[in-house]
């Protein structure tokens, strides 16, 4: 099988280049999508023309809305929202309306609509441009939301979300957007609600997505080298649906369990998979859910402050020598 080295940018570029082809119902909007800050969209206009890849105004709210009003009548539009924090702005279009047109019709209209946000702050976005929340769909019935942590996942996810009958909300780590995979050249798709086992392990189950499932699988490797500590690394890269079964089965193997999120902890991701994880198997469990998470605090400006506040590697590592040391 043919293989390219892509980069997790190029990936996403590619899965939608492949479904603008192959489907001419499809479409690309947001702001400066020509110029596209992040690289994902930049040159799409030169093979479908400003017809199909276009540019927005900035106003979230109205084109996400705009968006919802074109899925209904046929077409499967593919909305960029360039920080993660405007996706409050598009909250109303996005939680309140494509999530709930097919309940809300009798199953008589579906919104076919992938929202894909940028999200993190890359250390230097500040307050306004810089959160994760990813937790705030999962709030919505009729969403679905993916977070994939590769080049590989992030193609094949972004396929499956655009041929979705359903409104698809798609997050991609800013700081995975240089990292390079070898990609399939041949067609592939993952489907939704796949997770996957990246490192196979006994001593405790380790979960996480997007960038902190990169770094969570970097401390797993480092921690069998230096102190013969045996994680396994569970990336959900769907969070809803989630493949709690997958993560189960990894929990009645280890015992434990660690959930790293970039998010604060409070309302978070990790809330959610411990609560559900308490209720379906805790009696799989041999010591109590531990969570590393964002710290309660609006993200402050610049490389040095961000990095007081998001999960790193020596602090993941730490806590999982600490935890297994009890």
């Amino acid at each position: 099988m043919t293989k390219n080295v892509l980069t997790y940018a190029e990936a996403i570029k590619e899965g939608i280049r492949e479904e603008m082809r192959r489907d001419k119902s499809v479409f690309v909007m947001g702001e400066d999508i020509h110029i596209s800050n992040n690289t994902v969209t930049r040159g799409l206009v030169d093979e479908f023309g400003k017809e199909r890849i276009k540019h927005m105004p900035i106003c979230e709210l109205g084109f996400s809305a705009v968006a919802v009003g074109a899925s209904v009548t046929g077409m499967r539009p593919v909305v960029e929202i360039m920080y993660p924090d405007f996706l409050l702005l598009a909250a109303d279009p996005i939680c309140n309306q494509a999530a709930k047109l097919r309940y809300m019709s009798g199953g008589q209209f579906h919104a076919p609509v992938t929202y894909r946000v940028a999200s993190s702050g890359m250390g230097a976005g500040g307050a306004h441009h810089s959160q994760s929340l990813e937790a705030l769909p999962l709030h919505f019935p009729g969403l679905k939301v993916i977070y994939p942590s590769t080049a590989y996942d992030a193609k094949g996810l972004i396929k499956s979300a655009i041929r979705d009958e359903d409104p698809v909300v798609f997050f991609e780590h800013k700081l995975l957007y240089s990292v390079k995979e070898e990609i399939d050249e041949e067609e592939y798709m993952i489907p939704i609600g796949k997770g996957i086992i990246r490192r196979e392990g006994k001593d405790l189950t380790l979960v996480s997505y997007g960038n902190m499932a990169k770094l969570s699988l970097e401390v797993a490797e480092e921690l069998a080298k230096e102190e013969n500590i045996d994680v396994e690394v569970y990336d959900p890269r769907s969070l809803r649906p989630f493949d709690y079964e997958q993560l189960l089965k990894s929990i009645e193997k280890t015992g434990k369990l660690i959930i790293v999120e970039e998010d604060t902890k409070i309302g978070g991701v990790g809330a959610e998979i411990a609560a559900t994880v308490a209720e379906e198997g805790l009696f799989l469990l041999e010591a109590p859910i531990k969570r590393i998470a964002g710290k309660e605090t609006p993200a402050p400006a610049g490389k040095r402050g961000h990095s007081f506040v998001v999960p790193n590697k020596e602090q993941i590592k730490q806590t999982i020598k600490d935890y297994l040391s009890k």
